[in-house]
């Protein structure tokens, strides 16, 4: 099976602005994918101009003595879908889709994919989390995810921001100076 070069992530570019958000009859929706369907889902949604959002980051391993670099979704079997009720049901007829479901909280879930998003165009090693406990909260005040929310946790001597997608209880990590974070009162 061949490895896919990395994939659009977010359709249109600009969906996770403020801008955006102004049409009242679009809200995030939860897709719940077949195994192994989320990029081909993205791909069809893409074709079909439907807003949504897959965020992946690279793992590279080892395949025959070579180094190979693949793209995974953060949170494997999903897709947000920002749109209306007829683009959710035109992304059904992909057949790649078990459930889908409104977000009650949209702006929350904005938030918490915006600031998940500033970590994955940083471009910096990241690690997926699932079932996260809790922490304390922090913003972090400069550098590349500089506005970025999430929980501080502590592993093996080292400080770990993790920012969450609490609805699915699962985000990604990465290493972090103190200096660079403050609490959240």
């Amino acid at each position: 099976m061949p490895i896919l070069e990395r994939e659009p992530i977010i359709y249109p570019d600009n969906l996770l602005d403020e801008l955006v958000h102004q049409d009242p009859e679009r809200r995030w929706r939860l897709l719940y994918t077949k195994a192994r369907q989320e990029k081909s889902l993205a791909r069809d949604l893409l074709q079909a101009k439907i807003p949504f959002y897959l965020p992946l980051v690279p793992q590279d391993r080892l395949v025959r003595n070579r180094r190979v670099r693949s793209y995974l979704p953060i949170f494997t079997s999903y897709v947000f879908l920002y749109g209306v009720e007829d683009e959710q049901s035109r992304s059904k007829k992909t057949n790649r889709i078990c459930a889908a479901s409104l977000v009650e909280d949209q702006a929350r879930l904005t938030k918490e994919l915006t600031n998940i998003q500033r970590m994955v165009v940083a471009d910096l090693p990241l690690t997926i989390e699932s079932r996260l406990e809790p922490g304390e909260r922090v913003r972090v005040k400069s550098g590349p995810f500089a506005g970025a929310e999430g929980e501080i946790l502590r592993r093996k001597g080292k400080t770990i921001l993790v920012v969450a997608a609490t609805l699915l209880q699962q985000g990604v990590s990465v290493e972090i100076d103190d200096f660079l974070v403050e609490p959240l009162r």
